[in-house]
C-alpha cells in the first residue's frame, strides 16, 4: 500500500481535493481525502509535487486501423471528399505498415494517460496488440452495407467473427458488434443488429451530406453511393433527421455510443437523452473536417450523457483526448471546465460501461495520471492546452 499526494486531487465523482491524498492497494483505490482525515491508513507516502492528479483518461471514440493514415490525407476540403480519400487508401498499405501504425497508435495512447479506448475496427487486426496493452479496450466491430440483400450475409460473417474471436480475448478487452452510420448501413442490417440487442456504437448525425441525404435523398452522398457500385440501391428517403431515423428503426437505448452528435436539433436532443444515448464528442476531427461543432452546452442543459473522442489519426493530429478537451473549451467558454473533464474521464467510463475507471474512488482501480504544473484553477489547467499528462502506477 501507499499514499499518492499532490497539489490537487480531481476525484471527478466528487469536488477537488487541495493537497489531496490517494491510498492505493495494489491496483485499487481504497481511501481519498487530505492528511489526517478519517480513515486515511498508514501507509508511505509518495508526494508528486505541484500538479494535478486525475483518473486515466478514456478515449470513446477512435479507430487505431486507421493510424497509419495520419498526415496522408488532405483534410478541409469537406466530409464526402475525406471518405473518399479513406477509401482510396485503401490497398496501398501492407499489412505491416497499418500494424506498425497501430501499435505506435496504441503506445501513444499509454504514453499519454490515457488508460481505455472505444476502437472502431472493421478488420479487428489489432486484437493482440490490445492484449498486449494496458490499455482497457472496447472494440467495436463495425458493419457496413448499404445494400439490403448482402444484411443477412453480413450478420452471419459478424456473428461467426465474434463466435472466432471469443476464447483469445484477455480480461480488458471487450468486442461488441456496431454499424457504421445511418446513411451506410441498410434498414435490412439495423433491423438486424436491433434484432440481436442493438448495435453498441454507431456514426450518428456527422455531416450535412448525411442529414441532407436522409431528409431527401440530395447531397453528395448518392453520388459517392454511385461510385461504390450501389447507385442501384433505391432509398425510401425517411424525410427525417439521422436522430429522428435511426429512433424510428429502434436503433437507439442507453448502452449506445454515438460519436459526432454534430447535426441536431432541440428535438433530436430530447430524443438522444430520453433514450439514454451516449453522445462522444470529436471537436478536433468536425473541426478539420468542416462538418460543424457540436453544441455542447445545448446537448448538456438537454440531459444528454457526453463524452469525448479523438476519432482517428486520419482527421486529427494525435490521438490525445485532452487536446480535444482543450479545444471544446475554447469553443464554448462558458461551458463548466470540470464539465468538460468530466467527459474526458467519468463520462467515457459510463459510455462504455467501465463501472472501475473514470474517477479516484474507494474500490476503482487505480489507473491514474498526472499533469505536472503549479495552478490555483486545476480544471482549468488541464484544459489550457499546457497540461501534460502521463501515466501514473503505484509502485
Amino acid at each position: 500500500m501507499e499514499i499518492l499526494t499532490a497539489s490537487w486531487v480531481l476525484p471527478i465523482s466528487r469536488p477537488p481535493v487541495s493537497r489531496g491524498r490517494v491510498a492505493i492497494d495494489g491496483s485499487r483505490v481504497v481511501w481519498v481525502g487530505r492528511a489526517g482525515e478519517a480513515g486515511e491508513p498508514d501507509a508511505p507516502v509518495r508526494d508528486l509535487g505541484e500538479g494535478v492528479l486525475v483518473p486515466g483518461l478514456v478515449n470513446a471514440h477512435c479507430h487505431l486501423e486507421l493510424s497509419h493514415l495520419a498526415g496522408r490525407l488532405e483534410l478541409g476540403h469537406g466530409f464526402v471528399p475525406w471518405v473518399e480519400d479513406v477509401v482510396a487508401s485503401r490497398g496501398r498499405f501492407t499489412d505491416d505498415e497499418i500494424r506498425v501504425a497501430a501499435a505506435g497508435a496504441v503506445r501513444f495512447l499509454e504514453e499519454h494517460g490515457t488508460v481505455a479506448v472505444a476502437d472502431v475496427s472493421n478488420a479487428l487486426g489489432h486484437l493482440d496488440l490490445l492484449g498486449g496493452a494496458r490499455l482497457s479496450a472496447v472494440v467495436f466491430l463495425e458493419l457496413l452495407a448499404w445494400d439490403p440483400a448482402k444484411a443477412e450475409a453480413t450478420l452471419a460473417w459478424a456473428d461467426e467473427r465474434l463466435r472466432s474471436i471469443g476464447p483469445s480475448l484477455r480480461p480488458g478487452v471487450e468486442v461488441r458488434l456496431a454499424a457504421h452510420a445511418p446513411h451506410s448501413v441498410s434498414p435490412a442490417l439495423l433491423r438486424g443488429l436491433v434484432e440481436r440487442g442493438g448495435a453498441a456504437a454507431i456514426h450518428l448525425a456527422e455531416s450535412r451530406d448525411e442529414a441532407e441525404f436522409l431528409a431527401s435523398g440530395g447531397g453528395a452522398w448518392p453520388s459517392f453511393l454511385a461510385k461504390r457500385g450501389l447507385g442501384h440501391v433505391e432509398l425510401a428517403v425517411p424525410g427525417l433527421s439521422p436522430v429522428r431515423y435511426t429512433e424510428s428503426l429502434g436503433v437507439l437505448h442507453s448502452r449506445l455510443v454515438a460519436a459526432h452528435g454534430v447535426q441536431v436539433d432541440a428535438a433530436d436532443r430530447e430524443v438522444l437523452a430520453r433514450h439514454g444515448v451516449s453522445v462522444v464528442l470529436c471537436p478536433r476531427s468536425n473541426r478539420n473536417l468542416g462538418v460543424g461543432t457540436a453544441d455542447a452546452p445545448a446537448l448538456r442543459a438537454a440531459g444528454v450523457r457526453l463524452a469525448l473522442g479523438t476519432d482517428s489519426l486520419a482527421s486529427v493530429e494525435t490521438l490525445d483526448v485532452l487536446e480535444d478537451a482543450a479545444l471544446l473549451q475554447r469553443q464554448f467558454p462558458d461551458l463548466d471546465p470540470a464539465a468538460i473533464v468530466r467527459m474526458a474521464t467519468l463520462g467515457g467510463a459510463e459510455a462504455l460501461g467501465l463501472d472501475d475507471l473514470g474517477a479516484i474512488a474507494p474500490g476503482r482501480r487505480a489507473a491514474l495520471a498526472f499533469a505536472e504544473g503549479r495552478t490555483r484553477e486545476p480544471h482549468a489547467w488541464l484544459l489550457s492546452g499546457e497540461a501534460r499528462l502521463r501515466p501514473l502506477e503505484a509502485r
